[in-house]
């Protein structure tokens, strides 16, 4: 069976490991999981994460994060999916909650979440929410 859309398969893993309680996750490495890892890690989602080599293939550690036991991410939902496409404007980019979550943008910049989008004022495709 052939992966179809890795970057719902690293959230779902993400999501799931959490509600485990899981410290850390390995996936299979991507630019495009890096560029998106980079923006939850600088955003303060998860602890760290470390690209190695794994037997020919490049892999990603990543380790969650948790606050008082509970997990630091509690809500990461995939929005633009292969299928449908769903793309915005620099000034229809949703608010999660009111401003305390993230979404995460692919621009023409890179891939920015929706705080750095709105300063640089780009639109794009819109990646994920994260609370």
């Amino acid at each position: 069976m052939s992966m179809q859309d890795s970057i719902s398969d690293m959230l779902t893993c993400i999501r799931n490991a959490q509600i485990a309680k899981k410290k850390k996750i390995i996936i299979y490495y991507t630019k495009f999981k890096h560029s998106i890892l980079n923006v939850i890690y600088s955003e303060g989602y998860i602890k760290k994460f470390n690209i190695f080599l794994n037997s020919k293939k490049k892999s990603i550690i990543i380790y969650l994060k948790y606050y008082f036991n509970k997990p630091v991410i509690t809500l990461i939902k995939r929005i633009s999916r292969p299928g449908l496409r769903i793309y915005k404007s620099c000034k229809n980019l949703p608010l999660i909650k009111s401003g305390l979550g993230i979404v995460i943008i692919s621009t023409s910049k890179g891939v920015l979440s929706d705080k750095k989008a709105r300063i640089l004022n780009v639109g794009g495709e819109v990646i994920c929410y994260i609370f």
